[in-house]
């Protein structure tokens, strides 16, 4: 429980805030309008389906203004910046916005699912209260009328429209009915092509597709102004409905008993989403002023298995270890945004990324640097960031464990560049004493593009009597026999016949138990950064193991498990 509290607290207690706000907003709501005075003659007409209506309503605005704010992204740099004299827990939220972020989407999923129904069942209750199937004072209260049409209860006005045919023709000629219709079928897009294998395997259909809660969020703003949902209003003198109830023919007759009037409330949903939505507008404009700004081509180099590489200059660019950016090449798709790890150290005079084919939109940028002349300069690239992620915090850690499979080395390519540097310039503030490095890859030409950086760190740290600083282990988790065989005679030299490096490359999955452990012995008081950029079910792994070997007294060993997430 202490292992878990530690890796989980605060993400659980910020869950359980986030629901119970939840909660709170469903029960309260539901109660305002079920049991609230001013609502008894709506709730003649449409019994608990009004409650169970507007209920989901209030929590759907909560979550629409939370929706955007994960996906702001330099909102969520500004915010880890903040966050430096604050403790890596509180960073590490920060990290998970997108999980927070289809969080929040299932709630608005579930809470729409629970509103339309219900809506539905108060369409066909309005129809039927007013071609009078119920008891009188339904039927009286859906002929209240008035020479503006405006303090009627029953938003069903035309009758002249078959009785079939009223809930369509309703549904499609009003405010509420037409943008509900809207923002019902953009939310359903929007989440269908937001499932992992569209994603995968279709990208551009999930990009363009999620750019329909540009529409959603208009319709959203005025579906409230449709006022269906209406009250019982003040008059002088007041309407007794406990009073008057059950003498409806005497309404208007009688002082006691005045005309019952109704009307809408003011449209509340612009108050929640108004904020957010003027953040993610800056956030726009900030990605535009980005994008605008001139990016020149330093390098461009095509490696093995598909990998290019691209190094960049732009000015006044600044990055740190670990770091991402989004690249768009107008050239394929202008509205196409891609995250990438930079691979460059903060010591360089340029920032680079490894791209791997991946994918239509990768493909096609790895063609057009293809058929460049010798020399020229690549087409146009937008930049946007760079943005924070867990890797940054790899230096606040006396031992670190740096785990990634295939092109997942990317961020760990940054940070060992970064360390280099400051062994070169004796860079006092490396509180860094040991780290822990694992690439897991199907095939021996991904190490290649990576292996002349270890060869110099090998170098490095042998000169300067630091050879434990950086322990290394390359997994190759595909091979043929013939490599295996080949790899068996050669197993006496002195350098890998994968690599070259002299650190022998292992055949098959780590036993993550036994690393664990090996690490644990080794470090018996530290403080351990465990990072992955990798799939999610080696996260799972990797996350249980961190769990399962620290220790809850803090003078000894605790893991801290860290991973990347776009």
């Amino acid at each position: 429980m202490g292992n878990w509290i530690i890796n989980h607290g605060l993400a659980s207690f910020i869950l359980v805030v986030w629901m119970g706000i939840n909660i709170f907003l469903f029960v309260w709501f539901y109660l305002f309008y079920d049991l609230g005075d001013d609502y008894y003659y709506t709730r003649h007409l449409l019994g608990s389906a009004l409650a169970w209506a507007r209920a989901p309503a209030a929590v759907l605005n909560f979550n629409c203004m939370l929706i955007l704010l994960p996906v702001c992204r330099n909102l969520l740099s500004l915010l880890r910046g903040s966050f430096v004299c604050c403790g890596r827990t509180m960073r590490k939220q920060l990290d998970k916005n997108l999980s927070f972020h289809k969080l929040v989407a299932y709630m608005i999923a579930l809470m729409t699912a629970v509103h339309l129904i219900a809506h539905l069942l108060n369409v066909e209750w309005y129809n039927n209260s007013r071609r009078g199937v119920y008891d009188k004072l339904s039927t009286a209260l859906s002929n209240l009328e008035d020479t503006d049409n405006t303090t009627y209860l029953n938003p069903i006005r035309k009758t002249d429209v078959d009785a079939q045919q009223t809930p369509t023709y309703f549904v499609f000629t009003t405010i509420a009915g037409l943008t509900g219709v809207i923002i019902t079928l953009a939310l359903i897009l929007i989440i269908t092509s937001s499932m992992e294998v569209i994603r995968r395997s279709y990208f551009e259909v999930f990009w363009y597709t999620h750019h329909l809660f540009v529409i959603f969020f208009i319709g959203l703003v005025f579906h409230g102004a449709g006022f269906i949902v209406r009250k019982q209003l003040t008059t002088d003198p007041p309407h007794n409905y406990t009073l008057c109830k059950d003498r409806i023919e005497e309404w208007g007759q009688i002082p006691e008993c005045p005309l019952p009037k109704f009307g809408g409330g003011p449209a509340q949903t612009w108050w929640w989403v108004i904020g957010p939505m003027i953040l993610y507008v800056c956030e726009r404009l900030l990605r535009f002023i980005r994008y605008m700004q001139t990016v020149q081509y330093r390098k461009i180099v095509m490696h093995p298995s598909k990998v290019l590489e691209l190094q960049l200059v732009k000015d006044g660019f600044k990055m740190d270890v670990g770091q991402y950016i989004f690249l768009n090449c107008p050239a394929i798709s202008p509205l196409e945004w891609h995250p990438f790890t930079m691979t460059s150290a903060p010591e360089e005079d340029f920032f680079s990324v490894h791209i791997r084919s991946a994918g239509d939109w990768t493909d096609r940028l790895i063609d057009i640097m293809q058929h460049l002349p010798e020399g020229a300069q690549g087409p146009k690239m937008g930049v946007d960031g760079p943005f924070g992620t867990a890797s940054e915090d790899v230096f606040d850690y006396e031992v670190s464990m740096l785990v990634g499979a295939g092109i997942g080395i990317t961020p760990f390519a940054s940070i060992l560049k970064s360390i280099w540097y400051k062994f070169k310039t004796s860079n006092p503030k490396l509180r860094t004493r040991k780290i822990y490095f694992y690439w897991l890859c199907r095939e021996t030409h991904a190490f290649e593009w990576f292996a002349d950086l270890l060869q110099v760190l090998e170098r490095e740290m042998e000169e300067r009597g630091m050879g434990d600083f950086l322990t290394y282990k390359l997994y190759l988790t595909g091979w043929d026999q013939s490599h295996a065989t080949h790899a068996w005679v050669h197993f006496d030299e002195e350098t890998d016949v994968v690599t070259g490096l002299k650190q022998k490359t292992h055949y098959g999955r780590p036993l993550w138990d036994k690393e664990f452990e090996e690490v644990r012995k080794e470090n018996p008081s530290s403080v351990v950064g465990t990072f992955l950029c990798g799939p999610a079910v080696l996260g799972k792994v990797l996350e249980k193991k961190c769990a399962k070997f620290s220790d809850v007294d803090p003078r000894k060993t605790r893991f801290y498990f860290n991973k990347e997430n776009f």
